[in-house]
């Protein structure tokens, strides 16, 4: 158990992730948590991070600082994406490590599994087959970060967790016309397609897709209750082991966002993968649950999206 005055690192402070853990610290009580912004500490930096966790020496850290997007975003900078989430990734477990830091929590994605794998997806089912093509260079990193944690724990006998988040929405999402995930894409679609009185909304693909989304603070929940109670080499499904198709999610989010036109389909836009839904058995057997549903979520994120100053130029 973290002692509430241990010195925790939260890595990725300012993203939807690490400020969801922030703020779940914060809740339960812990009042010694180190930040950086990407200003202070640039995580690509070898040097920069080693001097970092010699200073710091935090006792438990939290590694939610990654590069993301969505499908545009990964196809059109693989390299950028496989060379700055290793780089970042190697450089603080690395340090972490050479600095006696207690436990070390990495945050992989559900979308590092197969592309084909047996659904709902078991922690096991990691490299039993080929990875989704769109973002192959991002699973690539995280697999490997997730994988140098096991070895530390085999090797030097640390005690070092990965956690493996389904799709993620919340406070502090991006918002980025092409650069965000389905979820915010679509709060910022139909608010703009609302306020500028449009007819219709086309949306990609044909919304056959079936998907999973956790509310940002209920996997901030889990992280922390990890930490505390979890240890093994294995990693631990974070969502709701709940799926619905992206057309039915599409029209949730109109309905929240009060959106009444009409919605087209544009099959010639790729959609992703078929299905993906974790089993988060183990989780359950753990203890834990997720709190939030998909359309109370949807409101709370609508609500941060009208007040995010930054959502313009995210």
């Amino acid at each position: 158990m973290m002692e509430k005055d241990a010195k925790i690192y939260v890595a990725g402070h300012r993203g939807m992730v690490g400020s969801a853990i922030v703020r779940e610290l914060e809740r339960q009580g812990y009042h010694n948590i180190i930040t950086r912004t990407h200003s202070e500490l640039d995580l690509c930096r070898q040097d920069d991070v080693e001097a970092f966790f010699v200073q710091e020496k935090p006792e438990y850290v939290f590694l939610a600082a990654a590069k993301v997007g969505g499908i545009v975003a990964n196809q059109n900078a693989l390299a950028d994406f496989m060379y700055d989430n290793m780089i970042l990734e190697m450089n603080v477990i690395h340090s972490a490590w050479k600095n006696g830091c207690k436990k070390l929590e990495f945050l992989g994605s559900s979308c590092i599994y197969p592309r084909m794998a047996p659904q709902p997806m078991k922690e096991n089912c990691l490299l039993t087959s080929e990875l989704e093509k769109t973002n192959e260079a991002y699973a690539l990193a995280k697999i490997s970060g997730l994988k140098y944690c096991e070895f530390l724990n085999k090797q030097y006998g640390t005690d070092y967790i990965s956690v493996m988040p389904t799709n993620l929405y919340g406070p502090n999402d991006n918002y980025h016309p092409t650069h965000s995930h389905v979820l915010p894409a679509l709060i910022r679609r139909f608010h703009e397609a609302k306020e500028s009185g449009a007819k219709e909304v086309t949306c990609w693909g044909d919304g056959s897709p079936l998907r999973e989304f956790l509310y940002v603070d209920d996997l901030a929940n889990l992280c922390v209750f990890l930490m505390n109670h979890y240890s093994g080499d294995e990693t631990v499904n974070a969502g709701t082991g709940k799926e619905l198709t992206i057309k039915e999610l599409t029209e949730m989010v109109a309905k929240v966002i009060g959106y009444k036109g009409e919605i087209k389909w544009d099959p010639s836009k790729p959609n992703g993968t078929p299905r993906k839904l974790l089993d988060v058995t183990k989780a359950e057997k753990l203890g834990w649950s997720y709190k939030t549903e998909l359309e109370e979520g949807i409101r709370l994120s609508y609500e941060d999206f009208l007040n995010n100053p930054m959502r313009a130029e995210r």
